[in-house]
């Protein structure tokens, strides 16, 4: 089995939202209007260079198989990991640190320098792993959330 990456589009909408369904801390993430195919398509149209797919390809003649997803994008300041997740069953491969890989490469030659990237604090696997990845966490900051849309959770 060999894994390769290629850029994301819309018509990887269903599978990637399978992969998002695969775990429950993907699951949580999600909202109704910005993570449907429609708002998948605009966030693509706006970052078409940054976003990534890691898929597994098996034998000869097998259909790849989306194991991972990282979409990333930016307002020409700095860069935003929105979602990155990594098939349950496919973990501990080195996918995740590919996908981001990929994606600080294509945020670095659209002229960003920065990243940042949201983590659910008790996700000890996710910030582990963001911390070995060089994310430094910043305790300086509160992060402020407000809905425009009452289809969209205004969170914790």
């Amino acid at each position: 089995m060999s894994i390769i990456t290629r850029l994301v589009t819309i018509d990887d909408y269903d599978a990637i939202f399978s992969l998002w369904n695969s775990t429950e801390q993907s699951k949580r993430a999600l909202n109704p209007v910005d993570d449907s195919r429609e708002g998948i398509a605009r966030y693509l149209k706006r970052n078409p260079n940054t976003c990534f797919l890691a898929l597994s390809k098996g034998g000869s003649g097998d259909v790849p198989e989306v194991v991972g997803v990282i979409l990333t994008g930016h307002d020409g300041r700095r860069g935003i990991i929105h979602h990155m997740c990594v098939h349950p069953s496919f973990r501990r491969q080195g996918i995740a640190r590919m996908l981001v890989q990929k994606a600080e490469e294509a945020l670095k030659s659209e002229g960003i320098n920065k990243i940042f990237g949201l983590v659910f604090k008790d996700n000890d696997s996710a910030n582990a792993f963001w911390e070995n990845q060089g994310y430094t966490l910043r305790t300086n900051l509160n992060y402020r959330n407000k809905s425009l849309n009452d289809a969209v959770p205004q969170g914790d």
